[in-house]
């Protein structure tokens, strides 16, 4: 069975993620990377600070990796080329249900960080569709979730998605946001990654799936769906099977059958004649008299 390595930067979500594999795929086997300090090198000096980095730590992944970090995603996700492996970063599959929902998204996020990514993201998966895309920090959060104070992260971010208004969907950034999704009283659609994004990274297979480096348009990168599709297509065709010779030779035509002809029965012989029955025996005559 295939190992999923998961990235995180932060212990909180390994229960998250363990959950969901016993709720929706039991059975899969998840393996956790937890780097707080990844995230905190990332946030001073650029996501292109810790690239070598994430380079050396999942080189030895051996199978396919999901980033539960927003703002890791897209430096690690390039990185599946190097590496021989797909990536995915938590954030794709919600980003994409997020544009086919509609064209108006209202993104919010508790670390500025993972602004700008998530905004690149969602262009990506719009390949060239009109979308409006207005983004919202939730100011004091983070340092509540950071303090372990859940609860009132969780809060501070329901409360920010009822504040939404005039969007097709509400979009929550960071996969520690999730749980603020229930909260929420809003009518609009509110996604999150956790869950669509473990799917996804499940369905992953093998090194013929790594997605196309950063750089690419939006239509060629690694998307969950391109990655499936060219996993399928990069297996070989199963052989032919060999033709299953007769068991035995085929016999020569006979030709046909000739009927056989009944023998004619010989007819009766003629009866031997029936003799005549022997008339009266003679009357002796008399003699003279002397």
């Amino acid at each position: 069975m295939t190992v999923l390595t998961l990235l995180h930067t932060s212990a909180a979500h390994v229960p998250v993620f363990d959950g969901l594999r016993d709720r929706d795929h039991p059975g899969a086997v998840l393996r956790h990377l937890v780097r707080p300090e990844l995230l905190e090198r990332a946030r001073a000096n650029g996501p292109q600070a810790v690239a070598g980095e994430l380079r050396g730590l999942l080189g030895d992944a051996g199978g396919p990796v999901l980033v539960t970090c927003s703002t890791l995603g897209a430096v690690t996700e390039g990185l599946g080329p190097a590496l021989g492996v797909p990536v995915l970063r938590v954030d794709r599959p919600m980003a994409a249900e997020a544009v086919r929902t509609g064209p108006r998204i209202a993104v919010l996020a508790t670390l500025g960080s993972t602004l700008a990514p998530t905004g690149e993201l969602l262009a990506e998966e719009a390949a060239g569709r009109p979308v409006s895309v207005r983004t919202r920090l939730v100011e004091g959060a983070w340092d509540l979730f950071a303090a372990g104070d859940t609860a009132g992260h969780l809060a501070l971010v329901a409360e920010a998605v009822d504040a939404v208004t005039d969007a097709d969907v509400i979009v929550l950034a960071q996969a520690s946001m999730a749980g603020a999704a229930p909260l929420a009283r809003t009518r609009v659609p509110v996604l999150s990654s956790p869950g669509p994004g473990l799917a996804a990274a499940l369905r992953l297979r093998g090194a013929d799936a790594v997605p196309a480096p950063r750089g690419h348009s939006g239509r060629d990168r690694g998307k969950v769906g391109l990655m499936e599709r060219k996993a399928e297509q990069t297996q070989p065709p199963p052989p032919e099977p060999d033709p299953i010779p007769a068991p035995f030779p085929p016999l020569p035509d006979p030709g046909p059958v000739p009927r056989p002809v009944p023998p004619v029965p010989a007819p009766f012989p003629e009866p031997d004649p029936v003799p005549a029955p022997p008339g009266p025996a003679p009357v002796p005559q008399p003699g003279p008299l002397g």
